[in-house]
């Protein structure tokens, strides 16, 4: 649980906050914020928790769920993984004991995507010692990666999660010396934050390429061009493969976009660092924020290097606006999925115990994620 639930609830925004919500927005959340204890709010209850619709507006963003955790809330939608729905997720996925890393190799790619630095690992030779250490310097979004709650804001205002302004979070160089005295604008909406809780809970996989590409079909897209992934293909994929959605379940795409990269030449891989990004990814829809806030996920991620249809549409909101901050729900980018897919093909299990621990750095913005698949 939060730190920042409280025993009780009250209507009030959070401050600079718009009042831009209608009357039957504001009536409900406020009844069920007045009735519900923080406990039963991250029990995780679909009849407990507000839906997409109940949500009030910031300015002109629809879907804010800044107040259904509380004002001083650090972990936005991993409230959802509590003691008991881990392990319940535990008890009801492993089974076998296989397991799968669905991490890319530091590495990759070597030629990173929107302007970032590429990889650099070290090997130092301690010759007087027959020894070695290694140095590593990445972009913590260069690979596969967790994008946390500093990372992304509501551009026009900024401003991150729970109404936090981006002047109060400082930039350049985080020096913390003193484990005991850490300056709290150091550590808020830190990826600490989520490195201290872990994100582990059930994982639900949906194969959009196996469901398309079944019995020799060509996928209907191409992952590395500009396409939007709608709700009805979600759900459409979910019924195929026999998943139902429960409440803090952790989403997981498999788009395209590792498998192409592993196909082409070095030449079209290299390519991609240095051209406009487009990407195939899902649609940035009221009917999808709907989709995702309503089975109340506690994360998603997919194969893609923006989750998100890539650019937005002109005129259209980035999805992580509403993910990161209006939700706090983690973004998870170029998971590699590859082995995963042939395990879920292989056993027609699509679900299974998921295990993140991001790296803890006290106020990252984000942090490859070290996740792996327990079956």
């Amino acid at each position: 649980m939060s730190k920042g639930v409280r025993s009780s609830y009250s209507l009030s925004l959070p401050r600079n906050t718009s009042t831009a919500m209608t009357n039957s927005s504001n009536n409900r959340l406020q009844q069920i914020l007045s009735h519900a204890t923080p406990r039963e709010l991250n029990t995780a209850n679909h009849e407990t928790l507000p839906t997409f619709d109940e949500l009030p507006m910031f300015k002109n963003h629809k879907g804010c769920a800044w107040q259904v955790w509380g004002p001083d809330d650090q972990l936005g939608t991993i409230n959802l993984l509590t003691a008991e729905v881990v392990r319940k997720a535990a008890s009801d996925e492993i089974k076998t004991g296989q397991t799968v890393s669905l991490n890319w190799p530091l590495n990759f790619p070597s030629k990173p995507m929107f302007r970032r630095r590429s990889p650099e690992i070290l090997l130092i030779d301690n010759h007087d010692r027959g020894t070695r250490d290694d140095e590593i310097h990445i972009n913590s979004q260069s690979g596969t990666q967790w994008d946390g709650m500093r990372h992304f804001g509501l551009i026009d205002y900024n401003i991150f999660y729970n109404n936090t302004h981006i002047d109060s979070i400082p930039g350049g160089s985080i020096c913390v010396s003193d484990p005991n005295n850490i300056n709290t604008s150091h550590k808020h909406l830190g990826i600490q934050n989520w490195a201290n809780h872990g994100i582990c809970g059930r994982g639900v996989f949906l194969d959009l390429v196996r469901y398309y590409t079944l019995g020799g079909n060509p996928l209907p897209y191409d992952p590395w061009t500009t396409h939007p992934i709608t709700v009805k293909e979600l759900e459409a994929c979910a019924a195929h493969q026999g998943v139902k959605f429960r409440t803090g379940d952790i989403l997981i795409i498999r788009v395209g976009f590792i498998k192409k990269f592993n196909e082409v030449t070095q030449q079209e891989r290299d390519a991609l660092g240095s051209k406009p990004e487009t990407f195939a990814g899902i649609e940035q829809s009221d009917d999808m924020k709907r989709f995702l806030w309503n089975n109340h996920f506690a994360a998603i991620a997919s194969d893609q290097p923006a989750l998100e249809r890539w650019p937005t549409p002109q005129g259209t909101p980035h999805m992580h606006q509403t993910l990161l901050a209006l939700w706090g729900m983690p973004i998870g980018e170029m998971f590699d999925l590859e082995k995963l897919s042939e395990i879920c093909g292989t056993t027609g299990r699509y679900t299974f115990f998921f295990s993140s621990w991001p790296l803890n750095i006290i106020g990252g913005c984000a942090s490859p994620p070290n996740a792996a698949a327990f079956f």
